[in-house]
């Protein structure tokens, strides 16, 4: 919130500061003469003109930034912002003058002679810029308009500089909603996702952990106490998106030992693990797909199976990789693993785009996969 404040007052004090520059350009770069280097004496009635042009420009700027954008342009109601400038500019050609004659005499300069103001301002600018227009004046006083040099192309800069920030600011703004959705919708995903971990698996491990309770086994306790870490870190620890890579690999360790509490000897699983996991973040549950499937298709009761799983890691990458037989039951069925890899290719892509490669080997007999990521 003091964040917000603070930058509306350096706005304020930056608008402040580039009007104020603006309405002293007339007096600080006034125009000289060929016969002399002094500067030109300007009469009273002309810098009334400069000075209540400069004010309309000002006001024109908020007027076109504060309701003729948002109300017209961004409205798609073109010709209704095109009548309103065309509207403005006609203004700006006529009040500043009017507004002037209002407090000066158009006709003495500020010396006390009479003089021509329209030719004065020819003699002096016609170098630089075209004579302004004749036209009759307000109140029956007959002299020429004043317009300062090159009036018109700051009329058209004030409109450009206008537009075009408040263009900007409304593709800023659009930007900053699309990153917005972008952020919700990527966090809405990943939360459905990590809630994909086989809910089959509590049960069947409570089942087991029961089985384990009512034979008095001293596995029991042992048993309990990991199911409690793994369901802390699903619920709790992986919020975030990354975790230290040692507390995903405690994580999976946990499950393969519970997993094996509900088979029987001729399970074989083998974990390895080289390089140093302290140091390195990963995303949480990005492997236990693999993991589970593993066990879900590669383990029977009646024959010999190993599963294996290897992860590696270096300073550059992380890979893991896992290999198991296909152990084909009566209700055998794949379809599960699809859905189960796409989750994971999904988290992949938006948590490690063009950061990762995933190698599936999917035959007969047996089903391996191979996961790389840059680190």
């Amino acid at each position: 919130m003091t964040g917000t404040k603070n930058k509306k007052i350096l706005l304020s004090v930056i608008h402040i500061a580039v009007w104020t520059c603006f309405l002293m350009i007339p007096f600080v770069f006034q125009p000289h003469s060929r016969e002399s280097p002094s500067p030109v004496a300007i009469s009273n009635h002309f810098r009334a003109v400069l000075i209540s042009s400069s004010l309309f420009l000002i006001g024109f700027y908020y007027i076109n930034t504060l309701f003729l954008i948002p109300s017209f342009l961004f409205a798609k109601k073109w010709l209704l912002y095109i009548t309103s400038v065309v509207l403005l500019y006609i203004s700006f050609l006529y009040l500043p003058e009017w507004v002037a004659s209002f407090f000066t005499d158009p006709s003495t300069n500020e010396v006390g002679h009479r003089f021509n103001e329209g030719e004065h301002y020819r003699r002096h600018f016609s170098d630089s810029f075209p004579p302004p227009p004749h036209r009759p004046g307000f109140g029956g006083s007959r002299h020429r308009f004043h317009f300062f040099p090159g009036s018109y192309l700051i009329f058209i800069l004030v409109f450009a500089i206008s537009t075009c920030i408040s263009l900007i600011q409304q593709w800023l703004k659009i930007e900053e909603n699309k990153k917005e959705i972008e952020r919700d919708k990527l966090n809405t995903e990943l939360s459905f996702l990590k809630s994909q971990i086989n809910p089959h698996f509590f049960f069947n491990t409570l089942n087991n952990i029961y089985s384990l309770a009512v034979t008095g086994s001293e596995h029991t306790a042992s048993a309990i106490l990991k199911l409690s870490s793994i369901m802390r870190y699903i619920i709790s620890d992986t919020q975030v998106d990354f975790v230290p890579l040692e507390n995903e690999v405690t994580f999976i360790n946990h499950f393969i030992d519970l997993q094996l509490v509900r088979l029987t000897d001729k399970v074989s699983v083998d974990f390895t693990i080289d390089g140093n996991v302290d140091s390195k973040m990963i995303a949480p549950l990005i492997f236990i797909c693999f993991v589970e499937n593993a066990f879900k298709y590669g383990v029977s009761t009646k024959e010999s199976s190993i599963i294996t799983f290897h992860l590696k890691v270096s300073d550059k990458k992380i890979i893991f990789s896992s290999s198991n037989k296909i152990i084909k039951t009566e209700n055998f069925s794949k379809e599960g693993t699809g859905i189960g890899i796409s989750n994971v290719k999904r988290r992949l892509d938006l948590l490690y785009p063009e950061k990762y490669t995933l190698n599936i080997f999917d035959t007969e007999h047996t089903f391996s996969v191979k996961l790389e990521i840059l680190s």
